[in-house]
């Protein structure tokens, strides 16, 4: 939509002109488009979401032990909440719906913590090597294979 749309649109509406907008000849008037970001906001944006990309992938090939995978969520997180801000415009928006945002993301984890807690009374069936159905499959088709073991679990 060009400018000069966009201005005729808004002139028209605060001039009171009935028309199809519905608020009548009470003289208000709402623009035509929401906020507008710069190109280079979301150029910067989408540039930074690549990097975070590359460097999740190149944390991979890094073995920090079971500290990998909260790298991982965390730059996922750092990558929603630029989706979240920019892509979304939540940063220009009203509180309330960032408010709303932010109150739906800790119920899901809060969801999710709930079932985390739930898994814990299977914690003490745990097998080291593989699972019973595939060291069948082993047996039949490599007979040399190592076999799966299992332990019980101890805190």
């Amino acid at each position: 939509m060009s400018h000069a749309t966009h201005a005729q649109g808004t002139h028209a509406a605060h001039a009171g002109h009935g028309g199809h907008d519905g608020h009548g000849a009470h003289g208000e008037g709402h623009p035509l488009v929401g906020h507008l970001v710069p190109a280079g906001t979301l150029v910067a944006t989408a540039l930074a979401l690549l990097v975070l990309t590359a460097i999740t992938v190149a944390v991979r090939y890094v073995d920090v032990g079971e500290f990998n995978i909260h790298i991982a969520i965390g730059i996922a997180v750092i990558k929603a909440t630029l989706v979240a801000l920019f892509f979304m415009h939540l940063r220009w928006d009203r509180p309330f719906n960032m408010l709303m945002f932010v109150a739906c993301i800790l119920f899901v984890v809060l969801m999710m913590a709930f079932c985390v807690m739930d898994t814990r009374q299977y914690a003490n069936l745990q097998f080291v090597g593989n699972p019973p159905a595939v060291e069948n499959v082993l047996k039949e088709k490599a007979p040399g294979a190592p076999v799966a073991k299992f332990t019980p679990y101890t805190p």
